[in-house]
């Protein structure tokens, strides 16, 4: 009998830490996340372009260390400052945004140092082409917004991608690097 209410003790503690774990949902703030780009330029200078429309969610469970990001970027929205490299970025040359007309990354391993994230592994997908790609993060927190009244949560992440594996091969043959450095800065606000 004792070690019958030794079990259910245990499983009601157990049921207990598995209720009070919450998956908090987030959405994307657009006017706080960027996804910008860089590539060398013959080693002169570097060209850098962010996507200025993106729409995403963030699902964040802090007690059990889980996540899931999902971020898409609106490829006919890059934006390097100048129209034509942007009509040129857009082209099928590049990214061909008439036939990929968007570039989606979804995340759903979070690795945590104590409450803050390290790091979110997950598969980045440009020219209908999907590759597995880990974001690490610079910096990350949470914290209470005073203009929006809400928790805020978000972070400074970046990882460098072999462009040509995902079909963006534009320039390899003049000398452009494949690799691509991208870095994200994403807020989203819970819901």
């Amino acid at each position: 009998m004792r070690k019958m209410f030794f079990a259910l003790a245990a499983v009601a503690i157990m049921t207990g830490t598995v209720a009070q774990a919450e998956t908090a949902t987030y959405a994307v703030d657009p006017t706080h996340t960027f996804a910008t780009f860089e590539i060398s330029h013959f080693g002169a200078s570097v060209n850098r372009a962010r996507f200025d429309k993106k729409e995403g969610t963030v699902e964040l469970d802090k007690a059990a260390k889980t996540g899931k990001v999902e971020l898409t970027l609106q490829i006919d929205s890059v934006n390097s400052g100048t129209a034509p490299f942007n009509k040129h970025l857009q082209s099928a040359e590049i990214f061909d945004a008439a036939k990929f007309p968007t570039a989606k990354f979804v995340g759903d391993k979070f690795t945590f140092d104590g409450d803050k994230v390290v790091s979110v592994a997950g598969n980045l997908t440009i020219k209908g082409v999907t590759q597995p790609v880990t974001f690490k993060a610079n910096q990350f927190a949470c914290y209470d917004s005073p203009m929006v009244k809400r928790e805020v949560c978000g972070g400074d992440f970046e990882t460098t991608i072999d462009r040509t594996a995902f079909g963006v091969d534009y320039g390899a043959a003049y000398g452009f690097p494949k690799n691509v450095r991208i870095v994200a800065q994403i807020e989203a606000i819970k819901q």
